[in-house]
């Protein structure tokens, strides 16, 4: 080692200094995640491969607002193929697929890259990252379920013989619609997120939530029509089951005759709130494991 008198250094002035700029904050941020998932909800801004799940199932959701407007451009007439409480019947299916595929994808995404960590350093608290998932993901379930309802509403009403007529006799089904698409989106969306989020592993996750409607659906109906007496408490197991009886609650419909909802004898308000329940339960679900998770 040389004498000490020999040792040099340097300083060097790298010119660090403070952010002095704006600061968008916390709000920003959480509008920026949510903005970020729901574009991820659909693949855009990824690579090609990731844009064709969604929008196939998209499609499936619009098949049949576009096969009755198809119909009725043919016969030139008012047609009601499609009432808009069963028009929930047919999208459930593409609901609960999108469940499965992008849930998993929002959820477990951060977790196998490790960013979690830098998320919650920022201004973004660990209930906002979990909120804004929440909000985008039914924002995207909301597409499936009001977006088709809208364009069969439009497209029905640019068909008939007098638009004003036509907005005058279907006027009670629009917030109808909405309460109904809202809650489907909410009650599916958070319990399906609820249950990806456990794991990082997208396959385990997507089966998990896969499970939930179909292992659900069929116990709900041997329960509801072969058991009957305390069983009938079933119908509100299976999200195709509760979900349905709250839309037919909503537009103030009687079930049809042996249904499931039918077979149940349960006021059809108790839908509504099981739908409520399980949207508050997942949302909760959802926080606790943002709250925990290791980052």
């Amino acid at each position: 080692m040389p004498p000490a008198e020999q040792r040099t250094g340097s300083i060097y002035d790298l010119g660090y200094r403070r952010y002095d700029g704006l600061r968008l904050g916390r709000q920003h941020a959480v509008l920026s995640l949510y903005f970020y998932t729901l574009r991820g909800a659909f693949g855009i801004g990824r690579r090609a491969s990731s844009k064709i799940i969604p929008i196939v199932i998209t499609v499936i959701a619009f098949l049949p607002a576009l096969i009755q407007l198809g119909v009725a451009a043919i016969v030139s007439d008012e047609v009601d193929v499609i009432r808009p409480e069963n028009y929930f019947g047919f999208v459930q299916v593409p609901v609960a697929l999108f469940c499965a595929a992008i849930a998993p994808e929002i959820t477990g995404r951060d977790m196998r890259q490790r960013t979690l960590s830098l998320y919650f350093s920022r201004a973004l608290e660990r209930r906002d990252y979990a909120l804004a998932k929440l909000a985008a993901f039914a924002t995207a379930l909301m597409v499936l379920t009001l977006a088709p309802q809208a364009l069969l509403l439009v497209g029905n009403g640019l068909a008939s013989k007098d638009l004003a007529d036509y907005v005058g006799d279907n006027w009670k089904d629009m917030p109808r619609t909405i309460i109904s698409g809202v809650g489907i989106a909410a009650a599916m969306g958070a319990v399906a997120l609820a249950i990806a989020a456990q794991t990082a592993r997208r396959a385990y996750a997507t089966i998990a939530v896969v499970a939930w409607f179909l292992v659900t659906w069929p116990i709900s109906g041997i329960l509801v029509t072969e058991v009957g007496g305390a069983g009938r408490a079933a119908a509100l197991l299976s999200p195709f089951d509760f979900v349905y009886g709250a839309t037919l609650w909503v537009f103030d419909v009687e079930p049809d005759r042996d249904s499931v909802q039918d077979l149940a004898e349960i006021p059809l308000w108790a839908y509504g709130a099981a739908v409520a329940a399980y949207a508050a339960a997942g949302t909760a679900l959802v926080i606790r494991r943002f709250g925990r998770i290791a980052a």
